[in-house]
């Protein structure tokens, strides 16, 4: 089965942008660089909310990908039509389509998202891993890379390596819920 991480650069206290978008905060090292090519070589399928493809777009000319032959996937309930010709539009629910692309042949599955959206799928079960570079940095507010997904999510350390200019990068093993908790309440599984 296909593994499903979320990654991302986010600062130490848990932003991955200013409240405006802007990420004028990163720094990009060769060791980070380094790190991004081993990760996009294993990986062949991207997923993203509807705000980060806004975002994404708007970066590139053309409102291209950039990311070559990765297969692309936007989620979202206000588009109607594929955002461009590269992109599938997906208004299914995110948790059972992700379910069902990690059963399908292929490489690792990326998942470039706010919170909202990841929080979705976390709560959908769908996530194995996730990758984090953080920042020495304390935005103090902006896009969180964290929302509540409603329900408490493990996570197994796997690594944690200094980057340069004080970065670190994080990655950790999303592990199966004994108990889950909703909202008060606690669940077996």
């Amino acid at each position: 089965m296909r593994t499903v991480t979320y990654g991302a650069a986010c600062s130490l206290d848990g932003f991955i942008a200013r409240p405006d978008g802007s990420v004028d905060w990163l720094i990009f090292t060769a060791d980070v660089s380094a790190v991004m090519t081993a990760f996009w070589k294993d990986t062949d399928t991207m997923l993203m909310g509807r705000k980060t493809w806004d975002f994404a777009a708007a970066q590139t000319k053309g409102g291209g990908t950039g990311f070559g032959k990765i297969e692309t996937y936007v989620f979202s309930r206000t588009l109607t039509a594929d955002p461009h010709p590269d992109v599938r539009l997906v208004r299914e629910d995110a948790g059972a389509f992700v379910r069902a692309l990690k059963a399908r042949p292929g490489k690792g599955i990326c998942v470039m998202s706010g919170g909202n959206f990841a929080a979705s799928l976390f709560a959908a079960g769908v996530i194995d891993e996730v990758r984090l570079n953080v920042h020495p940095v304390l935005l103090g507010a902006g896009i969180p890379l964290f929302t509540d997904p409603g329900t408490q999510v493990n996570l197994t350390l796997t690594e944690c390596r200094p980057m340069k200019r004080d970065c670190l990068l994080l990655s950790y093993r999303v592990a199966p819920p004994k108990t889950r908790r909703r909202r008060g309440q606690a669940t077996e599984h």
